[in-house]
This record gives structure tokens, sequence and C-alpha cells, in this order.
């Protein structure tokens, strides 16, 4: 079993890659890939702990994930390849012509650990839902995770699906939101006030728990204690708290780096920020 330790050390090498993926694209979206980075390295490597040799795309006997917020693909690429789902040097094709490794997700190309295309904001819950639903009908009694930004909540077809998943009893679904509070056009408040998401979930019939996800023993411990709580008749959901940027001093907390590269020189800056662990691709 990994340490915290041992699961830190993969963060710091996801981040690299996330940093080096997005400049040698000259595209892509470092911010919240950087500020999620503790949360997917700990629900792959500590949590689902998925098998990459019998990854099927109806996902059978195994838990699953679903990206709903898809701009943030060069953490999952990264975090895939990591895991063994495909070559780490593949990291280098990222978002360029012909690549598996596509600016979203996408499932055209056959990239393993990928089962929908995701980008298009506010559909993944939906999909989560369903393949959640599928697996209870199906008496397979693995969960279902999906990954959502904040801002993201800001599109209505997120409500029904909380409604339908709250409503149909769909209690092995396990939903993270994002709360860096940025979004590509600054402060989520200030683009569409949301109010307490604690609550909304809560009064759409949710079971709610909170994290800060920039701390790895604790977004371990939460992640945990959601897989407690599932079977009991609610689905869950946890509202976690990140800094945008999260290991890179010049990208926190600063929505201007949602979308954009980084330059040679702001890379190396980057780079010497964040250590080397797995070794680079």
């Amino acid at each position: 079993m990994l340490t915290i330790p041992e699961l830190e050390k993969i963060a710091s090498q996801v981040r690299r890659d996330i940093v080096r993926m997005v400049n040698g694209a000259s595209s892509g979206h470092p911010g919240g890939a950087l500020g999620s980075t503790d949360f997917l390295v700990a629900l792959y490597f500590k949590i689902m702990k998925p098998d990459p040799s019998r990854f099927s795309m109806n996902g059978e006997g195994e838990d699953l994930f679903f990206l709903s917020n898809g701009h943030l693909s060069a953490l999952w690429y990264s975090v895939l390849a990591r895991y063994g789902y495909f070559g780490v040097g593949e990291l280098s094709t990222f978002r360029k012509m012909g690549t598996r490794l596509q600016g979203h997700p996408a499932t055209a190309e056959g990239l393993p650990g990928i089962r929908t295309s995701s980008g298009s904001l506010g559909q993944g819950l939906s999909v989560a839902t369903g393949a959640a639903l599928a697996k209870k009908l199906n008496n397979d009694e693995h969960l279902v995770y999906c990954f959502l930004g904040d801002g993201e909540l800001q599109e209505g077809q997120n409500w029904e699906a909380m409604m339908f998943a709250a409503g149909r009893k769909v209690d092995n679904l396990v939903a993270v939101v994002d709360c860096n509070g940025i979004q590509i056009d600054g402060p989520t408040d200030r683009v569409m006030p949301m109010g307490n998401l604690e609550d909304k979930f809560s009064a759409f019939g949710w079971k709610v728990l909170t994290m800060y996800g920039n701390d790895m023993a604790e977004v371990v411990e939460t992640l945990k204690k959601a897989q407690w709580y599932t079977g009991q008749g609610q689905p869950v959901v946890i509202i976690m708290t990140t800094h945008m940027g999260f290991g890179v001093d010049f990208m926190l907390d600063n929505h201007e780096w949602h979308g954009v590269f980084p330059n040679d020189e702001q890379t190396k800056n980057a780079l010497a920020q964040l250590d080397e662990t797995l070794g680079d691709y």
C-alpha cells in the first residue's frame, strides 16, 4: 500500500508532466490540472486501484472514473500513463496532430482508460449517473466517480443530474467538485455566483463531505470516508477546495493560467519548483 509521502512523490512527477506537456504543445490548461493533481493521484493509486490490463469500455467489475471538466486532460493523461495504461513516452504527443492525447479526452483514438469524450462542460455528471445506475441494475457493487469544476456547475444540466441521482437513490456515485473559485474569465463569484454548494447539494438529497484538495493525507482520508457513505441511499459529493496552479508559485490562484501555456523560461522556473521523482518522459 502506498504511503502519503509516496503519493506526494507521484503527484510531484505528475505536476512536472503537466507543465512539460502544456509547454510542448504550446496549448492547454495547466492551472486547474496542477490544483487537482493530489486528488486524482490519490483516487487512482490509493482508492480505486484499477487494473489497466483488463480495461474494457463497459467497465464491468471495477470502479469507474469520469472527467467532466475535460480541459484538465493533461492531468488525467499523466495519471493514466504513470499508472500503466499506456507508455509514459506518449505524453510527449499531447495535443499534437494525430495523437491519441487530444486536448479534451476522446474515445475515437482508443486511448486506454477513457470511456467517454468530455470537455463540453456540464455533461459528465449525467454520464456518470447513468453508468452508476447501470452498475446497480447489473448487481455490480463497484463505484463510479465523477470530477467536475465549480464554474461548470453554472450549466443547468448538472442540476437535473443531481435531482435524478438523488431521486433514484444512485448511492454508488461519488461526485467531486473542484472549488478553486476561478474560471476562465475570473472569479466564479463574479462570473456567476453559485451560493453555498454544500447547502444546495444537501437540499437536493446528496450526502455532502468537504476537503482541502492540496493536502494528500486529507484527500485520502476523505475519499475513504466517501466510500463508507456509499450504499446508504444517497449519492455522495465532496466539495473540494484547491488552489489553481498549486505547486508553481507564479500560477497560484491566478485565473490567467486557466488556459495559457508557459513559455520555455517559465517552464524552467516551474520545473525548478517540482521534484522529479519518477523520471521525466
